[in-house]
């Protein structure tokens, strides 16, 4: 279970660093570009991806083209949907991309569904629903309708929740997902800075450091969540659950004593829910010796 805790972690940081590089005029764009660059030098250096044997990895073209496009066009469309439906809708929206992933472990991953697995996925789902839940929430700034905002918020859901699905297959893959995230990283670079070229983006110095870091913490965040799928090889909701739960569990936290924001009573039950759903996922396997299983 560590990999998963270093990589929630990991994405809290991401996320952490994201709302202070606000602050500080940080073009996120920028950052998000710098950063797969640096995530791919990493990847190389502690992960040493083989290529001499190319050819076998040419069945995973689907996954390079998919999370290439995916992991950029995921940071775009989360900042198009922030403007449009305002921080508390989008961060719902990211979060109940859960369910994608959950189901996509039981249909097309095989696994098997028991007694203690059903409780904590409810709970899981009980939780993010409450952990998320705003009073008065502050009204979107843009300007797009209905049907603008409804597409941007869809878009945010639908790309998460197939990243997930995504990063569980090339956990699959074992060794060969090295070069596979390397692909991945390149193509992701490629295609976020020919986006921003097109746009005439003026680059400036905080944005790159800003970026440096953000690579890093990226890099992490992705290694420990496919070591962590790895781990779970044969339990995928574990992961794709425990992922969701403790990332915005321990932001919700940190939003709260770090920078003063307010949680209601709602939002703290969604902590008590998150941590017994963790429980029930992980530990509570005893419970199929003595209830029914499905």
């Amino acid at each position: 279970m560590h990999f998963l805790i270093i990589s929630i972690l990991c994405s809290v940081s991401v996320s952490v660093l994201l709302k202070l590089a606000r602050r500080s005029g940080v073009n996120i764009a920028q950052a998000v570009a710098v950063n797969y660059p640096v995530a791919a030098l990493c990847n190389w250096f502690f992960l040493r991806p083989d290529f001499a044997n190319w050819h076998m990895y040419t069945s995973h073209w689907i996954i390079f083209l998919a999370l290439g496009i995916g992991l950029p066009l995921g940071f775009i469309v989360l900042g198009r949907a922030i403007e449009q439906a305002g921080m508390v809708k989008t961060d719902a929206a990211q979060r109940l991309s859960l369910f994608l992933p959950i189901v996509a472990a039981f249909v097309f991953f095989g696994e098997n569904l028991s007694s203690n697995k059903i409780i904590g996925i409810a709970l899981a789902l009980m939780a993010l629903l409450t952990l998320l839940y705003r009073q008065n929430p502050a009204k979107g700034k843009g300007q797009g309708g209905f049907f603008s905002t409804a597409g941007y918020l869809f878009g945010v859901w639908l790309c998460y929740g197939t990243t997930d699905i995504l990063f569980k297959q090339m956990a699959k893959s074992g060794t060969a997902f090295a070069p596979t995230l390397q692909v991945t990283f390149i193509l992701a670079a490629i295609l976020i800075t020919g986006y921003l070229c097109l746009r005439r983006t003026v680059w400036n110095a905080a944005s790159i450091l800003a970026g440096l870091l953000l690579g890093g913490l990226n890099f992490a965040n992705i290694l420990f969540y496919i070591r962590a799928h790895q781990q779970f090889q044969q339990d995928p909701s574990l992961v794709f659950a425990g992922m969701n739960l403790g990332v915005i569990t321990l932001a919700t936290i940190i939003g709260t004593f770090v920078f003063k924001e307010k949680i209601n009573g709602l939002n703290a039950a969604g902590i008590v829910l998150a941590i017994a759903a963790i429980w029930f996922l992980f530990y509570g396997s005893s419970l199929n010796s003595w209830l029914p299983g499905i």
